[in-house]
């Protein structure tokens, strides 16, 4: 039976499908768009016309990536005609509820092997420090944890070789655990983790499963991995390989998921094809350092989510930690869509050198395609490099998007367009907000923090424009010279670090924004729709500041100030070359 995912990617309706049989599942290419082109990019190239005159955006079109449904992952869809137990003890594992002979067992080795039509559900209970449960089916079925705790030490703990769809329903508190060395497995089959399966795998229940890897990966699935329930519970680490690996696609539309990879080169959540969060609460954890792949002839780096095809965050809470060198937070091959949720990234390594030709950076979101923030709330601080990075284009509509960082905050390869939502970006080391093409600004409130010296606030590449044609846009830098096309009236001025300034028209209050209290604060300019070219508005430093909405704690719209010395600037649209 075939079950299908659509997701809709920048070029139009794509039809994905997630076979339930054992063949690899072929995920569309990532489609090229004039979105990511800069030579096709409306007022693109070496002119500052087109997109800036009009004051429209530049997207990619509609985006309708959806949360991901599927009945047939719904195990109160399913009728089981049988259900056997298998309890795991220190004098062998014995069974109850097989009258046709299913289930063989040698000590505490137990082998499922269903030829027939039933869908079976197979109970797992009991303990054992050396043995395991293999399961071979042409049926769907479901595994039931129902306080069980199973070690083996010579491979997989659950070894499922079917390639149909297999519920795990998880009761009561489970663990798992393989042993260094996998002597069990075979040439003719795989044995990829202390819990593989074939098929795919999907989570539900009301327990904990605690899954403890040290051979190779926690759990694995050469399908798809789906976490399914806001009551389930599970723990993954992995000391040799990844921690949550699922072939097709890692879905988790509940649950509360914890995941740790402490090996080199390896990931939390790692995928061939698609990552996507519709719910729950997600914790990864990576401590590995990159290494340099002899087969791969590169050097790999260690993640928290890995996907070669596309990620998307629809909803949910996901917190990653990474402390490798030249480890990343979020590393996708392809598209990123962040549209709901809340994203925390840290990663705190330090750049991993092979040689001069291979290096692994640091960085905390890495995209190789185009990256899209519509909604939620992104979070990201990294120590060593990039704090978000996009080697195609940037769009932003919506959403609160966060980013700390040495090197550049934001940094996009292409276009890079903010229409909406609220945007902090912070570097101590370079440019806060930069386009190696277009930067192009219509809306939404803007903070842009660029470090001292040549280093700008925002910032594009020589031949193309930085454009400001709307929104609140408060940047400070060493300098802030690229700005090409202003429809929006500017102020400019030079100004103190750590230190409140409030800019006024008349005596009412347009906005208060706080300087870093680093040295990046020396130049800075400012756009708001309340200025009117060549009006004049007073700016006064030092001013105490109450009330108001506030953007990332530095910024504040109708609040009250007070005190401060007063200076004069005049907003203008005519700045070429900076101010």
């Amino acid at each position: 039976m075939k079950k299908s995912m659509f997701i809709m990617m920048m070029a139009g309706a794509v039809a994905v499908s997630l076979s339930s049989c054992s063949e690899d599942t072929i995920w569309p290419e990532y489609p090229e768009s004039s979105f990511t082109q800069g030579g096709t990019f409306p007022g693109g190239g070496s002119s500052s016309s087109g997109t800036g005159g009009s004051g429209t955006s530049a997207t990619a079109g509609a985006d309708n990536t959806d949360v991901y449904t599927d009945s047939d992952d719904e195990i109160s869809g399913t009728s089981f005609d049988r259900t056997i137990t298998i309890t795991f003890a220190s004098g062998g594992a014995s069974v109850s509820g097989d009258s046709n002979g299913i289930v063989s067992v040698s000590g505490n080795d137990v082998v499922a092997n269903n030829t027939g039509d039933e869908k079976i559900m197979y109970v797992l209970k009991g303990t054992a420090s050396d043995g395991f449960f293999k399961l071979y089916s042409s049926k769907k079925q479901a595994i039931k944890l129902s306080g069980l705790s199973l070690t083996n030490k010579s491979g997989a703990a659950i070894n499922n070789q079917s390639g149909k769809r297999t519920f795990v329903v998880v009761e009561g508190n489970n663990t798992l655990a393989d042993g260094s060395s996998y002597s069990d497995e075979t040439d003719s089959e795989d044995m990829k983790a202390a819990f593989f399966s074939e098929g795919q795998l999907i989570f539900s229940g009301s327990g904990s499963l605690t899954v403890d890897a040290k051979g190779k990966a926690g759990i694995t699935s050469d399908d798809y991995i789906r976490f399914m329930d806001d009551n389930t519970t599970v723990k993954v680490s992995s000391s040799a390989g990844h921690a949550i690996r699922g072939k097709d696609a890692i879905i988790v539309s509940g649950g509360n998921i914890e995941a740790t990879a402490s090996a080199e080169m390896k990931k939390a959540f790692s995928s061939d094809s698609l990552v996507q969060l519709d719910g729950g609460i997600v914790s990864l954890k990576v401590t590995g350092n990159a290494a340099y792949d002899s087969e791969e002839k590169d050097v790999t780096g260690t993640a928290g989510i890995k996907a070669d095809k596309i990620i998307v965050v629809n909803d949910g809470e996901i917190t990653i930690s990474n402390t490798g060198a030249g480890g990343k937070g979020i590393s996708c091959d392809g598209p990123a869509y962040f549209k709901g949720g809340k994203v925390s990234v840290t990663t705190t390594g330090k750049t991993y050198k092979y040689s001069s030709s291979a290096v692994a950076y640091p960085k905390g979101i890495k995209v190789d395609g185009d990256l899209f923030v519509s909604g939620g709330e992104v979070s990201v601080k990294c120590s060593g490099s990039e704090g978000i990075e996009s080697k195609g284009a940037i769009s932003i509509t919506g959403g609160s998007l966060y980013s700390y960082s040495s090197d550049d905050a934001i940094n996009s390869k292409y276009n890079l367009v903010i229409d909406g939502g609220t945007v902090y970006a912070h570097s101590t080391g370079n440019d806060a907000i930069d386009a190696n093409n277009n930067l192009i600004i219509n809306g939404g409130v803007v903070i842009a923090e660029g470090a001292a010296g040549a280093e700008s606030g925002i910032d594009a590449a020589e031949r193309f424009t930085v454009e400001i044609n709307g929104g609140t846009v408060v940047s400070v830098g060493g300098r802030n010279d690229g700005i090409s096309s202003v429809k929006q009236p500017c102020i400019s001025s030079s100004v103190k670090t750590d230190t409140w300034i409030a800019v006024y028209d008349d005596t009412k209050l347009i906005f208060a924004y706080k300087t870093p209290s680093t040295a990046n604060a020396s130049t800075f300019i400012a756009s708001s729709p309340s200025f009117n070219s060549g009006s004049s508005y007073t700016l006064k430093s030092g001013v105490s500041v109450s009330g108001g909405t506030g953007y990332f704690d530095v910024l504040y719209t109708g609040a009250s100030a007070s005190g401060g010395s007063s200076s004069t600037v005049k907003a203008a649209t005519s700045f070429r070359g900076g101010f």
